[in-house]
C-alpha cells in the first residue's frame, strides 16, 4: 500500500512538472497564480488558528491563568458522569474523608463521595495550576500533590497548598510514592528521594539493551514546537508561525485591495498610498516565503505526522538523537518517566515509562530489569498504575485496562475478565476504552473512569455519585482549547468522522500552497530578469 501510494504521488508531481513544462511562461504563471491563490482562501482561517493555537501550546507557563467557560464550547466537551480524565484517583484521609484529584483540581468529601468541596487553596489561579498528577498522604500525616508545574505540600494543621522546591528544572510531576517512610517523587526525567535536607536526585544507571535511541514521535514533536533547541528554537518556531499569520492577512489584502484600488481610480480618488503599500506587501509576502521556505515546509511536515492516521505510521519507530539539542543528553531515562509503584510484599519498585514496565529488587543500586512480558501501554503514557495483591497489578492507559501477572507472563482484560489477545495489525493508539483514572472507596467498591464515558462501578450496579454541578462548571484551560484547535479535534462539529483526515489533508494543502508560492515567486523573478 505504501509502495503504490508513493508511486501515486511521484506520478502526481512528475505529471504537473510535465503540465508546467508544456506551458509557456504566461500560462504558467496564471496556472501557479490561480492554485496558489484560492486553496490559500479556503485555507486561510485554519492557518490563522494552527498558527495561534501553536504559539499559545509552546508558551503553557505563560497563558496557565488563563481559562475558557465550557458553556462556550460544543457537547463534546462538557463534563458528564466524570468523563474527559475529571478524575485520576483519590486519597483516602481517614474513614468516610477522601480528596477527589484529576482535571478538576483537588475536591474534599466528608460522606464517602456523596458531597464535595473545593480544596485548591493555595494553587495559582487557572485550572491549568490545579491539575493534579498525583495526590498521596504519607504515614507521618502529610500530604504532597504532584501537579503539571511542581509539588506542593499541605501540612497536617494547614489545608493550604504550598509549593515544595526541588533540585530539578523540571516542573511536571507524574508520580509520588512513599517506601519505607520516605517520599520519591518522579518527574519526566528523573527519581527524587526526600531527605532530611531536602531532595536528592537518585541517579537511575540505563537499562540493559539501552540502544541511546528515542521515540520518532517524540523527535518530530520535539522539532515541531522548536523546544529541540531550548527556549531560542521555541521562539524561532513561534516566529514562523508570525509568518504564517502574516502570510494569511497579506494573502487576504492582495485579493482585496486590487478591486478596491480599481473602484477609487474609477471615482476619481488617489491611490498612490495604497498601491506602495500593496506593493510593499507583496514584497514581503514573497521575500519571506522565499528567504524561510525550508523551515515552513518542515514545520508543515512535521506536524502533519504527530496526528492520526500518519502518527500510526511512526508510533514504534525509534531514531538516533539529535546532536546539539536537549535531546542527546546523557540521561537514558530523559521524557520516558511516567509512573511508579512499590511492592511491599516483594520488596520491589516497578517503574512504568511511556514503552515499558521495569523493576528493581534493589532499589536502583544496579540498573532496572524490564519485564520480559508487558500490559499493553498507550503512547501517551499509563494513566493507572496499582497493586492488586502481591505480584499483581492493575495498568491502565488509552490502550484499555488490565491485570497484570508478570512472573506468570498473563494479561487479562480489567473489564471483560477476558485473556487479552494482542492485535498484531497496527490501528489507533486509542482503544474502545481509554481509561483516565481509577480509584476504591471506603466500602471496597471499584470505580473506573473512562476518559469518554466517564465513572463506571466494577464492583455493582450501584453506580458512582452524580457530578456536582460547581465541578461540572470547571472551566477548560485555554492551553486545552488550543491542543483542541491544533490537532484538529475540534473540527468534528464541522465534518463529523473524517475530522481526523482533517490534519494530513490541511498538511498536504498547506505543503501545496508554499511550493506552488515559491515556484511562482521564481518564474516570475526570472521572468523579470
Amino acid at each position: 500500500m505504501d509502495l503504490t501510494i508513493s508511486t501515486l504521488g511521484s506520478f502526481c508531481i512528475l505529471e504537473f512538472l510535465l503540465l508546467l513544462i508544456a506551458m509557456n511562461r504566461n500560462k504558467t504563471i496564471t496556472f501557479l497564480k490561480k492554485y496558489h491563490k484560492w486553496p490559500s482562501l479556503a485555507l486561510t482561517l485554519f492557518v490563522l488558528l494552527f498558527a495561534i493555537s501553536g504559539i499559545v501550546m509552546n508558551h503553557r507557563g505563560l497563558f496557565s491563568s488563563v481559562e475558557v467557560g465550557r458553556k462556550y464550547l460544543g457537547s463534546e466537551y462538557q463534563y458528564s458522569n466524570w468523563n474527559k480524565a475529571a478524575v485520576k484517583s483519590a486519597v483516602t484521609i481517614n474513614g468516610d474523608t477522601a480528596l477527589i484529584y484529576g482535571n478538576i483540581g483537588v475536591w474534599k468529601t466528608t460522606d464517602n463521595y456523596k458531597s464535595f468541596q473545593d480544596y485548591n487553596c493555595g494553587f495559582k489561579n487557572g485550572i491549568d495550576n490545579q491539575k493534579i498528577e498525583k495526590l498521596i498522604k504519607l504515614k507521618s500525616g502529610e500530604i504532597f500533590a504532584g501537579t503539571l508545574f511542581g509539588l506542593f505540600r499541605q501540612g497536617s494543621s494547614s489545608e493550604k497548598w504550598e509549593q515544595v522546591e526541588l533540585p530539578v528544572s523540571e516542573e511536571r510531576i507524574v508520580d509520588l510514592v512513599e517506601i519505607k517512610n520516605q517520599l520519591f517523587v518522579l518527574t519526566r526525567s528523573h527519581l527524587l528521594k526526600k531527605t532530611v535536607l531536602g531532595f536528592e536526585v537518585i541517579d537511575l544507571l540505563q537499562p540493559k539493551g539501552y540502544d541511546n535511541k528515542m521515540s520518532l514521535f517524540k523527535t518530530l514533536w520535539e522539532i515541531h514546537s522548536g523546544e529541540a533547541f531550548g527556549l531560542i528554537g521555541k521562539l524561532f518556531v513561534d516566529f514562523i508561525g508570525l509568518v504564517f499569520i502574516f502570510f494569511c492577512f497579506s494573502g487576504l489584502i492582495y485579493f482585496i485591495y486590487p478591486k478596491w484600488i480599481k473602484k477609487l481610480k474609477q471615482k476619481g480618488k488617489g491611490v498612490k498610498t495604497k498601491i506602495r503599500f500593496l506593493k510593499f506587501n507583496l514584497n514581503w509576502h514573497n521575500h519571506l516565503g522565499n528567504w524561510l521556505i525550508v523551515f515552513l515546509l518542515l514545520t508543515t511536515l512535521t506536524g502533519m505526522f504527530l496526528r492520526p492516521p500518519l502518527l500510526i505510521a511512526i508510533a514504534i519507530n525509534r531514531v538516533a538523537k539529535i546532536p546539539l539539542t536537549h535531546l542527546d543528553n546523557s540521561n537514558p531515562w530523559f521524557d520516558q518517566l511516567r509512573r511508579i509503584m512499590y511492592d511491599d510484599d516483594l520488596d520491589r519498585i516497578l517503574l512504568a515509562t511511556n514503552e515499558s514496565v521495569y523493576f528493581t529488587d534493589d532499589h536502583f543500586a544496579s540498573a532496572p530489569i524490564r519485564y520480559e512480558n508487558q500490559p499493553p501501554i498507550s503512547v501517551m503514557g499509563v494513566n493507572v498504575f496499582e497493586k492488586a495483591s502481591a505480584g499483581n497489578y492493575i495498568v491502565g492507559s488509552f490502550s484499555g485496562v488490565f491485570y497484570w501477572i508478570p512472573e506468570k507472563a498473563l494479561v487479562f482484560d480489567y473489564i471483560t475478565k477476558k485473556p487479552h489477545i494482542p492485535v498484531k495489525i497496527m490501528g489507533p493508539p486509542i482503544s474502545a476504552h481509554p481509561i483516565a483514572g481509577y480509584l476504591k472507596d471506603a466500602n471496597g467498591r471499584e470505580i473506573l473512569f473512562d476518559y469518554n464515558l466517564g465513572a463506571g462501578n466494577l464492583s455493582d450496579k450501584t453506580g458512582f455519585v452524580k457530578m456536582q454541578k460547581s465541578i461540572q462548571d470547571s472551566p477548560m484551560s485555554l492551553w486545552n482549547l488550543c491542543l483542541e484547535i491544533h490537532t484538529g479535534r475540534i473540527y468534528q462539529y464541522v465534518f463529523g468522522k473524517f475530522y481526523i483526515l482533517f490534519i494530513p489533508l490541511a498538511g498536504i494543502s498547506i505543503l501545496w500552497i508554499l511550493i506552488i508560492g515559491f515556484v511562482l515567486y521564481r518564474k516570475q523573478k526570472s521572468r523579470k530578469k
